[in-house]
């Protein structure tokens, strides 16, 4: 039994020890299941950029074919009457042929199309990294928003709990009051009402906040300790910009359209390649010999080549085209982009300012509503109010605590988007 106690410890994933926002954006980078893409784009691009430099490896094909004609080349009737005279017979080239061949080309000079078919391979790989890094970055926003929703029902629930311990206090005082005939059965009803009511709304905070933490660890695939997750420091935040991946990912793309455009530029150039053949059947190069015998011959032959495709120039100015407006495109994104991202950048700080002057009233608000809260716990004693106000006095001291909690992680939270705008 302490065996399989022990196997079952080393297989379960172990709990995040610091449970710091950090260490959670790391943890769901790695878990993330797009992470694995680099891997296969550079696998991608390794037999792509393979694939271009086998251009100039020599190109070996083998062939065969078996025809029949309907005419053949012949010696004239007259030259075949006067060797027949001598003696010589010609039985004629057959109707049916056969040949095997091996073909060896080589290039010697391509315009450009190998090279500029690396250069693709290369920016594709390029485009399809920085894609990878947008969905990555992106992916640290995703986990932001859970861990900061996490601690605001962490202040929540603690906030919660604190009014039922006040409402708890003030219920037996009340339920003592009751006994000696000095307060009322329905005040102490009240106070038990309200005390269910935020029972109940506990319940609610803790089921929710169990949902936001097994969120949490679906991403960064490990489960969290029960405790608290720590709340991060005050970041700071500078004025200054750094490259988003998105503009990586833009500058990117409008580089796979350059490569595009200068291999459509080396379609038009001709190409020029050696070659040999050598090849066995009948009949061979030296018809007189076949046309004298049927047997088979070994011939070969060498050369050089130029080939030169004319109809890509039909194509042209569409495929350029094509290109300028994608490229077009891609400054307009780039536009859209930063217009959001100083829209983003203004919003946040915006709303970094309302929080800070928030805060600074918070602790004022909460001291004064603790005061009125004792006071009126006091009033209650006396006979002065009755459990109404009290309840009313013990709901605003709760409400403004748990602004204050509430302000104070909302002003975390908006300083990490606006570092995650800025890429800081």
């Amino acid at each position: 039994m302490k065996r399989l106690v022990i196997c079952l410890l080393l297989v379960l994933p172990p709990a995040i020890s610091a449970q710091s926002l950090d260490e959670c954006r790391r943890l769901a980078r790695e878990h993330y299941p797009e992470i694995r893409q680099y891997d296969l784009i550079s696998q991608t691009e390794q037999y792509d950029l393979s694939n271009a430099a086998r251009a100039w490896i020599p190109q070996m094909t083998l062939s065969g074919q078996a025809t029949w004609q309907t005419s053949v080349a012949e010696f004239p009737d007259a030259l075949s009457g006067m060797l027949a005279q001598q003696g010589v017979g010609i039985p004629g080239m057959r109707k049916d042929q056969y040949r095997v061949a091996i073909d060896v080309s080589q290039t010697i000079w391509d315009g450009g199309q190998s090279k500029a078919g690396r250069a693709i391979a290369e920016a594709e790989a390029a485009e399809q990294r920085n894609r990878v890094d947008v969905n990555l970055y992106e992916l640290q926003s995703r986990v932001d928003n859970l861990y900061f929703g996490i601690l605001l029902l962490d202040e929540r629930e603690a906030q919660t709990e604190a009014m039922i311990g006040l409402l708890e206090s003030n219920l037996a005082r009340l339920r003592a009051c009751c006994k000696n005939g000095v307060a009322m059965q329905a005040d102490a009803d009240a106070v038990e009402a309200e005390l269910l009511t935020a029972r109940q709304t506990l319940g609610q905070v803790v089921s929710s906040r169990a949902s936001y933490r097994r969120m949490l660890e679906l991403f960064i695939g490990r489960p969290l300790d029960s405790g608290i997750l720590e709340k991060p420091a005050l970041p700071e935040v500078a004025g200054r910009t750094s490259a988003r991946p998105e503009l990586a990912l833009f500058d990117a793309e409008a580089a796979k359209l350059d490569a595009q455009r200068k291999a459509v530029k080396s379609s038009l150039t001709p190409r020029f390649s050696a070659f040999a053949q050598g090849y066995y059947g009948y009949p061979g190069l030296d018809m007189f010999k076949s046309m004298m015998s049927s047997d088979c011959r070994l011939d070969a032959y060498v050369g050089i080549r130029m080939s030169w495709n004319i109809g890509a120039f039909y194509n042209k100015r569409n495929n350029l085209g094509k290109i300028d407006a994608a490229a077009r495109q891609i400054d307009v994104q780039r536009d859209i982009f930063l217009f959001n991202t100083r829209m983003q950048t203004a919003q946040d700080n915006g709303e970094i300012a309302r929080l800070h002057k928030a805060i600074a009233d918070d602790a004022r608000i909460v001291e004064l509503r603790r005061s009125v809260r004792m006071a009126a716990e006091s009033q209650l004693e006396n006979g002065v109010i009755d459990a109404t106000d009290l309840l009313r006095k013990i709901t605003d001291e709760t409400a403004a605590a748990l602004a204050r909690s509430t302000h104070e992680i909302e002003l975390l939270q908006a300083m990490y988007r606006l570092k995650h705008t800025l890429n800081q």
